[in-house]
């Protein structure tokens, strides 16, 4: 059995060795704003529940190792100690995935994801429309556990208010855990479906994706695009080019399919099977075709 003694680590090595054995880990959606009222949203899954009576919920934005630097969340709960913890089910996790690309200071998470804010009634931060819990919390205490690159920062929440969607209410008044159909992070790209096991989504931390306030309106409006497949189209750092495009064209009409006769719909539900099938790329030369 292999065995490593810290010191003989490094930070890279140590968080992968921690993501990799220690989970599936639960995720919170953790909504926050700065003191000039700028709305932030970002997952985290060092977080859990710790208490009942006070209801206490903790999550910890980590330092960057990479740079040492901290993100805006931690900064956020610094300067206004509230926050709202959002659970997450598989029909929101593309969107959750592309929500953690770093986008600058001041730009708003839920628009670029494509979720719906919701006016919290105890706490400045907005609640997230699509999930199915959602705790309303002030800032207890933030414990830093160190000053280097990878070191956490202990949030500590106390729950003043909770939201739960009446979609993931069975005919007893009790939370179902099927219609919950929460989602927890596992290492690497891999993330698990509480009904169903494990899947993977290429994590964006080097790219920057468009966004799902950037996607045209007719796709963004559509019904038959879910929120998981406009996390899919929003995770693209580029439209591809025309030249791009316009390949595709051909060699799709050459294997009998005329894209430039199909009607906007049938694009678009051309364009969802190649999203099921995980084809992105396609999809997208479909859409803009």
């Amino acid at each position: 059995m292999p065995s490593f003694l810290t010191k003989d680590l490094s930070t890279v090595q140590m968080q992968e060795l921690l993501q990799n054995s220690i989970g599936p880990r639960p995720i919170a959606m953790a909504s926050t704003m700065d003191a000039e009222g700028h709305p932030n949203l970002s997952p985290f899954s060092f977080f859990n529940v710790f208490s009942a009576n006070p209801p206490i919920l903790v999550f910890s934005p980590a330092r960057r190792v990479r740079d040492n630097t901290t993100k805006h969340t931690l900064d956020n709960v610094r300067e206004w100690p509230e926050v709202v913890i959002n659970v997450v089910n598989y029909e929101m996790i593309q969107q959750v995935s592309l929500s953690s690309t770093e986008y600058p200071k001041g730009v708003n998470e839920f628009v670029k994801a494509g979720f719906d804010m919701v006016q919290s009634d105890e706490v400045r931060p907005f609640r997230l429309k699509q999930s199915p819990a959602q705790f309303e919390c002030k800032v207890v205490e933030v414990v830093s556990l160190g000053e280097q690159g990878g070191a956490g920062n202990l949030v500590i929440c106390e729950v003043l208010k909770t939201h739960i969607s009446e979609h993931v209410i069975d005919k007893n008044g009790q939370i179902d855990p099927y219609k919950m159909d929460l989602v927890a992070r596992a290492g690497g790209n891999f993330y698990s479906r509480a009904k169903s096991g494990f899947f993977e989504i290429p994590k964006p931390i080097s790219t920057m994706g468009i966004g799902v306030d950037a996607l045209p309106k007719a796709v963004v409006e559509s019904a038959i695009f879910s929120g998981n497949d406009l996390g899919k189209l929003a995770n693209i750092t580029n439209l591809p080019s025309t030249e791009k495009v316009e390949l595709f064209v051909a060699e799709q009409r050459q294997k009998g399919l005329d894209l430039l006769k199909m009607s906007q719909t049938q694009k678009q539900q051309q364009a969802k099977s190649f999203l099921d099938h995980e084809d992105i790329e396609s999809a997208w030369y479909v859409l803009l075709s």
